[in-house]
């Protein structure tokens, strides 16, 4: 009963990042496109209030005039009634570190650990997972600050803090553990970002507006920079968080680094449309992106053992069909009533080590009914 509860729990949880990230995601790539996608005001009054760019939209049978003010409109009190983008973010990452904690922290010894790399106990595992997820934020926030002005190289250094979290995390934990870890570190310093400096810089503007004050430019410049950062660490985040279904990505010995091969074509993807947004795309950037990922694809694929290769084969090793692989599977699956680990309608079969299974550098090409009918 405890394990159908945990995954009620966990689909529950899930559903709710599912839909927070949805919203934070949409939200943010709107402003991105409103914001690159401005033109200048075609009319005095609007230049005299201070509209500092307008777009014009047509969606779902309706005209829309988006229009921006740098520091509020001019001549005229800020409304009451703003709408603050804060929530879709705090509820994607409170859900997000929900589901961290329910899969990673309540079951370190099956989904976090990995004997085979490091022995760690399930404490000194949930305590390296949160100093990693907390850690990465204070070093990011830390090069932000000293690399203020120097955008290329704080780009350079921030791609180097994501390689080596990566690299430390895949020889900490299990390889998919490991990848989520890096999305849960990124993701981190995204809603640190909102809620320690763009929530922070707007809420001073908006006072200093009311009380007839010249609003603090600092703010909304940390602000801005912070915003661009988000929304490049978008689609590297998305993909660190459904890789936990694609097996061959994780499961390679070097997987940190075709985490970070991927992460980089993700950057690559959002530039493009960025860019496209203000009227320069070029086709250069998602052509890198798929040269990148055609090539982890390359370096990954499983290659032939040497018996295969050969084609040497006893009688004991002939190759099977998979109705006798699924009913080996069938017979080597335990009953209801034993104490293997469960998650839904799937059995999992704890390794030798007690957790699940590591990243192999040699994969069998082809399944025998040897192997599949061993261990009756």
């Amino acid at each position: 009963m405890e394990a159908y509860l945990v995954d009620w729990l966990n689909l529950l949880v899930r559903w709710l990042h599912l839909v927070a990230g949805v919203a934070w995601i949409g939200a943010s790539f709107h402003f991105v496109m409103l914001d690159n996608s401005l033109s200048p005001p075609t009319g005095p009054e609007d230049r005299k209030r201070g509209v500092f760019g307008e777009l014009w939209a047509v969606h779902g049978g309706g005209f829309y005039n988006s229009r921006k003010f740098l520091t509020g409109p001019k001549g005229e009190p800020l409304p009451e009634n703003l709408h603050w983008s804060k929530w879709e973010a705090y509820t994607t990452w409170l859900s997000g570190m929900g589901l961290v904690a329910i899969i990673y922290w309540f079951g370190a010894s099956s989904y976090l650990i990995d004997k085979a790399v490091m022995p760690l106990s399930p404490w000194a595992a949930v305590a390296i997972s949160i100093a990693f997820i907390a850690g990465g934020w204070l070093v990011y926030d830390v090069l932000c600050r000293a690399l203020a002005g120097n955008e290329n190289l704080l780009a350079l250094a921030l791609l180097s803090l994501v390689m080596l979290a990566a690299w430390a995390l895949f020889n900490l934990f299990g390889a998919r553990a490991a990848f989520v870890h890096v999305g849960a570190m990124i993701g981190t310093m995204m809603v640190a970002n909102v809620y320690f400096h763009i929530i922070p810089g707007q809420r001073r503007m908006v006072a200093d507006i009311r009380a007839g004050r010249e609003p603090d430019s600092i703010p909304g410049v940390i602000g801005k920079q912070r915003s661009v950062h988000n929304t490049y660490f978008t689609l590297p985040v998305l993909f660190a968080m459904i890789s936990n279904h694609y097996p061959m990505t994780y499961s390679h010995p070097r997987g940190w680094i075709v985490l970070g091969v991927i992460m980089l074509a993700g950057v690559l993807i959002r530039q493009f449309f960025v860019l496209r947004h203000k009227g320069r795309a070029t086709l250069l950037l998602p052509a890198l992106a798929v040269v990148l990922l055609l090539g982890v694809a390359v370096a990954i694929a499983p290659r032939p053992t040497v018996a295969a290769s050969r084609d040497v084969r006893s009688p004991k090793s002939r190759p099977c069909s998979t109705r006798v692989v699924l009913a080996a599977t069938q017979r080597r699956r335990p009953s209801p009533d034993s104490r293997s680990r469960r998650r839904g309608s799937c059995w999992r079969l704890p390794s030798k080590s007690g957790s699940t299974p590591r990243r192999s550098p040699k994969r069998s090409a082809t399944v025998t009914c040897r192997s599949a009918t061993s261990h009756r």
